[in-house]
C-alpha cells in the first residue's frame, strides 16, 4: 500500500465558519462578532514587538513599523528589522531544537496540532480583525482565511495518522537456494524491511503578505508536523508581521517547544537570502513570486548546494465562456474571482476568453455587476474591495492603465478612488488590449481584468495556455464534449468548471488540491493535498536479516 491510500480514521470536515452562521441564521450575530472584536483589537494596536528565537524575545538595533493599507496614518505595530546575525541565531535554535523535535512521535505532533487549531477556533474573530487591519481584506476574506489556517492543521494531523506517521513494515522470507554468495531476490534468511520518510531537518519558510495567516500557518505546519524545524519570516516589506506574531503566540500557547519555531522580522533580502543560502537550512517553503523564487533555487544550483524548495510562485489565470454558459452565473463566477480582495491573489483571474457571439451581452453584463461592487474600507460590511496592499501595487496600477489606454481600452474603472482615508483605493478595471500585450502575459497583482473574444475552443484553450504560469483555470459553459476537452487540455494544476462563486478562486482544503503546474510551482504536489506532506520527508529503507 502507498503512502496517501488509507484513509483518515477522524474524518475531516472544513471549518466553514461564515457558511455555518448563516445556515444557523445567525448572520447578524456574525457581524456583531467581527465588529466587537474590530474594536477590541484596534485598542492594543500601536505596540513594539521582540523576535522569537528559541523561545526567547530578541530585540534588533532597529524596529519597522507597521500601517494599515486601510489608512497609512494608522500604527499597527513596530516590528524588529532583524539581520543576517539574527538569522544565524534562529538557524542554529531550529538546529538544536531538530534531534528531539524529529523523535517526537508522530501521535504527539498532531495531537499538538490539533490543540493548536483549537486555540486558532477560540481567537478567529479577533484573528480576522487583524488580518483586516493588516491586509484591508472584508471580513468574509478574513474568516475564510482563519478557516482555512484551522483546516490545514486539522487535515494534515489526520493524513500524519492515518499514514502511520509514514512508515510502513515488509518482509522478504528466507531462500532454500543454498547460495554462499546470495544473489537479488533470495535472501540468506528472513528479511524484515521498514520504510520510512523520515524529515529533512530545518526549514525556512517565508510567506506571503496576501494570505498571511492561511498560507504562513500551511507552509509551517507542513514543515513541523513531519518532524522539521522552521526559522519563519513573514512579510516586513508588504507587512504582515502582526498575524505572523500571532501565529507563533499560538503555537507556543498549544505546546510548540521552544526552537520548533523561531518567528524572525526583517527584509526579504537579508533574512530571505541567508534561509536560502545557509547549509544548515535543509529547505525552503515559498510563497510569493516567481522572479524571487526561481532566483533562490537558481542561486542554490549555481552554487553547487543541494536544497530542498517547495516554491508556490503565482499565475496569470484565465476562464473562458462559452457561447451556451449560463451568463448571470458566469457573470458572478468572473466578478468574484477577479476582484476579491482586489485581485491580490495569485489564484485571482486576469484574463477572460468569451466567446465571440456572446461577448457584448457578457460585457455589459460585467459592467452593470462591476458598478455594483463596493470601493471602500473593507471593516464595512456594504464594501466589497478595498484598497491595494501598498505604493508598489498602485504603481502597477497605474502603468498597466496607462498602457492599456495606449494599446487598447478601458471597458471600465481606471481611476483611484477617493474615500476620505490615507490608503490607495482603485476601481475594479476591465481592459480589452490585444493578445500579444504583456498585460496579457504578466502578473500584474491587481484588479484588472483583460478580456478578449474567440471563434473556436481550441483558440481560446490555445490562448488561455499561452502564460508561462499554470494555476487555476475556469470554464463555464453546457457541452460535455467542451468541458471534457477543456479539463484534458487546460495546462493549469485546479480547475473550476461552472462554479459561480467564482471562477478561479476558493479552494478547499481536503477537497481541492491547490497546486501549480508550469511556472506557477515546482514539485507539482499541491497544498490540502494527500500528497503535500510527503514533500517535507525523504525516504529511508531499513532492512534487517535474522
Amino acid at each position: 500500500m502507498l503512502f496517501g491510500d488509507v484513509v483518515a480514521k477522524a474524518r475531516f470536515s472544513n471549518e466553514s465558519t461564515y457558511r455555518k452562521f448563516v445556515e444557523g441564521g445567525r448572520e447578524q450575530e456574525f457581524d456583531m462578532l467581527f465588529e466587537n472584536a474590530v474594536k477590541e483589537v484596534q485598542r492594543s494596536f500601536g505596540g513594539t514587538y521582540p523576535m522569537y528565537i528559541g523561545g526567547k524575545p530578541v530585540n534588533a538595533g532597529e524596529t519597522i513599523t507597521e500601517r494599515s493599507p486601510i489608512d497609512f496614518n494608522m500604527v499597527l505595530g513596530n516590528f524588529q528589522n532583524g539581520t543576517r546575525e539574527h538569522t544565524l541565531q534562529a538557524i542554529s535554535a531550529a538546529q538544536r531544537a531538530f534531534p528531539s523535535w524529529g523523535a517526537t512521535d508522530y501521535k504527539e505532533r498532531a495531537a499538538l496540532f490539533r490543540k493548536a487549531a483549537e486555540l486558532f477556533a477560540k481567537e478567529r474573530f479577533r484573528l480576522a480583525a487583524i488580518l483586516s487591519y493588516e491586509n484591508a481584506k472584508s471580513r468574509y476574506e478574513s474568516i475564510g482565511e482563519v478557516d482555512e489556517a484551522i483546516d490545514f492543521m486539522r487535515y494534515y494531523a489526520s493524513e500524519l495518522e492515518a499514514n502511520k506517521g509514514y512508515k510502513r513494515n515488509t518482509s522478504e522470507k528466507k531462500s532454500s537456494a543454498k547460495e554462499s554468495m546470495g544473489f537479488q531476490g533470495a535472501p540468506p534468511g528472513l528479511e524484515r524491511i521498514s520504510i520510512e520518510l523520515k524529515p529533512y531537518g530545518v526549514f525556512g519558510v517565508i510567506a506571503p503578505f496576501n494570505f498571511p495567516i492561511s498560507i504562513s500557518v500551511g507552509m509551517s505546519v507542513g514543515a513541523m508536523i513531519t518532524g522539521n524545524t522552521v526559522v519563519f519570516k513573514p512579510s516586513s516589506e508588504k507587512m504582515t508581521m502582526l498575524t505572523g506574531l500571532k501565529i507563533y503566540e499560538l503555537f507556543k500557547a498549544a505546546g510548540i517547544p521552544d526552537g520548533v519555531f523561531n518567528y524572525v522580522t526583517g527584509p526579504g533580502s537579508v533574512i530571505g537570502a541567508e534561509l536560502a543560502a545557509n547549509d544548515n537550512v535543509a529547505g525552503i517553503a515559498f510563497t510569493g513570486s516567481r522572479e524571487i523564487g526561481m532566483g533562490m533555487l537558481s542561486k542554490n544550483l549555481a552554487a553547487g548546494k543541494q536544497k530542498v524548495f517547495i516554491l508556490e510562485m503565482g499565475g496569470k489565470n484565465p476562464a473562458i465562456v462559452t457561447k451556451n454558459a449560463a451568463i448571470e452565473k458566469a457573470v458572478e463566477g468572473v466578478a468574484s474571482a477577479a476582484f476579491g480582495f482586489a485581485g491580490q491573489k495569485c489564484s485571482a483571474l486576469s484574463r477572460l476568453y468569451v466567446h465571440e457571439s456572446i461577448k457584448e451581452l457578457f460585457v455589459s453584463k460585467l459592467i452593470e455587476k462591476l458598478r455594483t461592487l463596493k470601493v471602500g474600507n473593507p471593516l464595512e460590511k456594504a464594501n466589497y474591495i478595498g484598497p491595494l496592499i501598498g505604493e508598489s501595487a498602485y504603481v502597477t496600477y497605474q502603468r498597466a492603465v496607462e498602457k492599456a489606454r495606449k494599446e487598447g481600452r478601458i471597458l471600465y474603472g481606471g481611476n483611484r478612488v477617493n474615500i476620505g482615508l490615507q490608503g490607495y483605493y482603485v476601481e475594479p478595471t476591465l481592459i480589452e488590449v490585444m493578445h500579444s500585450s504583456d498585460l496579457v502575459h504578466r502578473e500584474l497583482f491587481v484588479p484588472i481584468l483583460t478580456v478578449e473574444g474567440f471563434k473556436g475552443l481550441d483558440d481560446a484553450i490555445a490562448m488561455a495556455n499561452d502564460t508561462e504560469y499554470g494555476l487555476t483555470a475556469g470554464f463555464y459553459g453546457k457541452s460535455k464534449k467542451d468541458i471534457d476537452q477543456f479539463c484534458d487540455r487546460i495546462l493549469a494544476g485546479v480547475v473550476y468548471v461552472n462554479r459561480g462563486i467564482s471562477a478561479t478562486t476558493g479552494a478547499m482544503v481536503g477537497h481541492h488540491t491547490f497546486v501549480g503546474w508550469k511556472g506557477s510551482g515546482l514539485t507539482g504536489k499541491g497544498t490540502g493535498s494527500k500528497l503535500y506532506l510527503q514533500q517535507f520527508m525523504h525516504e529511508k529503507s531499513i532492512s534487517i536479516t535474522k
